[in-house]
Formats: structure tokens, C-alpha cells, sequence
């Protein structure tokens, strides 16, 4: 999907690319205001929404040379020199792995509570108590139902296996989304969205659980190799005040790239998905990090 402004500016393009399970459509509350100024591209990942589903390597690091190589492949079809890079939760993390591989093609990266950049933190002991300790956010409920399967099964496999019931059983577990979007959408449009997204074989999802521990972490955290990224590339890490997803880790990048452009910003009253809770402070923050590029 492309969208550009109605006079042709020569401005450097930016690509979002979503997280697990979603699909470009959930883009729409951002994509008319930021191609008011710029051309904005977005595309659904191998294996998700629309896009093909091959099969994907059961080994982390061969799962996700296939998403990035995928993301190159797409560039290179479009015809794409240069872009702003914005990935959301797993295409968070599958866009700094991308700008890694090709720092030449990213003007600046974005990412937005992304996924998979901590270790999964190990049990402590509170000596006084005599407690296990874990001092983590607390994911919301549809997380803790994904994670209780994703051991045994493919994330999303629940949905599949629920058959006339999957729409329902998406309903019930993120009522958030519908939430989020009432305002557009007064039925079940967007919940049956993300059903039809995650309803076929599934690909995408399988890829993904190669590359993680439970649903929260990476067998391969972007924390160990956010230093590959060229200093001279300007990174910017937005995250929801209220996420389940700890900007702590931003604060890490930062540290490790001192050298660097790196900036880390919280937005208010939004959690994980920051650009569907608060639309328009996302959408300025975003345009306002693509003014600095051009």
C-alpha cells in the first residue's frame, strides 16, 4: 500500500511495517496524516495479512534472514533508494535487524514499542521472603493466553482450531482493538480484520515463534547487537507511557549508542499500540522525526 501527497515532493519515503498477528489496515489512522508531506508505503509482513506464506526455518537466526531478506526484496520491487524505517513491535525488531544488514538504505529508524530487544530476565530470589521475583510489566490478558499455548502450539493456533467460533474468540480477547476504533467503526470490522489476518495456514506466526522464548522475548535479543547499527544513523524509539512493554530497554539503546543520534520518547495515555490509542500524538511525533530527515 502506498499513499503520497497530492503535490509530488521529493522527500525521502517511510515505510511502516506492522507487528505479530496484524496487517496494514490497522495503520488507518496514520497513513492520511503522514502523506500529507511524504510518500508512506506500508506492506504486510511475510507470512501475515495478505501477504505470501511460505515456510519458514524452525531455526531463529534462518527465520529472520527470511523476514528481512523479504523486506529487501520488497524495497527493491518498489524501486525504493532511501526510507525512513518504522516497525511496530516485531516489525520493530525485524527493521533494526534490517537496517543492520542495509544501514545504506535507512535515513532513520523508528521504532515503536518493539519487540524482542531484552533478555528474558531470570527468577531472583528475595532473600528476606524467600520468593521468586520477577520485575517485569504485566502483559494484558490476551498475551498471557497467547503465551500459554505458544509452547505446544503456533501462536495463533487457537483462532484456526475455533472454527465458526474464531471470530467470536478474537472478539472476546481483543476487545481493545474494537475499542480503539469505535469512532470509525461501529461493528465488528476491525476484529473480523484481524481474524481474516491470522485465519489462513500459518506462516508469519510460525517464523516468529522460532525466534522467541514464550511470547515476551527473542532467542536472539536486539539489545546484544543494536551497536552493529552505524553511529551516523539517526535512531528514535517511541513507546506507550502505559505499555506492557518496558521503555527500559530504549533507555539500554541509548546508553549503548552515546555516540549517537538516539532518542527515546513516551507517549502518553497510549499502551503497546501506541499509534491506535493516540493517533495524533503519534502521527506528530512521527511527522516531526520525518522533518528532520527532509
Amino acid at each position: 500500500m502506498a499513499r503520497k501527497p497530492p503535490e509530488q515532493v521529493a522527500k525521502t519515503p517511510l515505510v511502516m511495517v506492522h507487528g505479530f498477528g496484524g496487517g496494514v489496515g490497522l495503520w488507518i489512522r496514520n497513513l492520511d496524516a503522514l502523506s500529507r508531506s511524504r510518500p508512506v508505503y506500508a506492506f504486510d509482513l511475510l507470512g501475515f495479512g495478505r501477504s505470501s506464506r511460505p515456510h519458514f526455518s524452525s531455526d531463529s537466526t534462518e527465520a529472520e534472514e527470511q523476514f528481512v531478506n523479504s523486506i529487501e526484496q520488497w524495497r527493491e520491487a518498489v524501486g525504493l533508494e532511501h526510507m525512513i524505517l518504522l516497525g511496530h513491535s516485531l516489525g520493530g525488531y525485524l527493521a533494526t535487524s534490517y537496517a543492520i544488514q542495509y544501514p545504506s538504505r535507512v535515513s532513520h529508524l523508528i521504532l515503536v514499542d518493539p519487540w524482542g530487544f531484552p533478555e528474558q530476565p531470570q527468577p531472583q530470589t528475595d532473600q528476606s521472603l524467600g520468593k521468586e521475583v520477577i520485575k517485569r510489566p504485566g502483559p494484558p490478558r490476551w498475551v498471557k493466553a497467547v503465551a500459554s499455548v505458544l509452547s505446544h502450539f503456533n501462536p495463533l493456533a487457537v483462532i484456526r482450531a475455533a472454527g465458526p467460533w474464531g471470530p467470536g474468540l478474537v472478539n472476546r480477547f481483543r476487545l481493545d482493538f474494537k475499542r480503539r476504533y469505535e469512532d470509525l467503526f461501529d461493528d465488528d470490522t476491525v476484529t473480523q480484520y484481524i481474524y481474516h489476518c491470522n485465519a489462513q495456514s500459518p506462516s508469519g506466526e510460525v517464523g516468529f515463534r522460532a525466534m522467541s522464548e514464550g511470547l515476551g522475548w527473542s532467542k536472539r535479543p536486539m539489545l546484544h547487537r543494536v551497536h552493529l547499527l552505524p553511529p551516523q544513523m539517526p535512531l528514535t524509539i517511541l513507546y506507550g507511557a502505559q505499555s506492557w512493554v518496558s521503555s527500559s530497554s530504549g533507555e539500554d539503546v541509548a546508553q549503548i549508542r552515546n555516540q549517537s543520534h538516539t532518542k527515546v520518547e513516551l507517549i502518553n495515555d497510549a499502551a503497546h499500540h501506541v499509534y491506535a490509542d493516540q493517533p495524533h500524538l503519534f502521527n506528530e511525533a512521527v511527522e516531526n522525526i520525518c522533518n528532520t530527515v527532509d
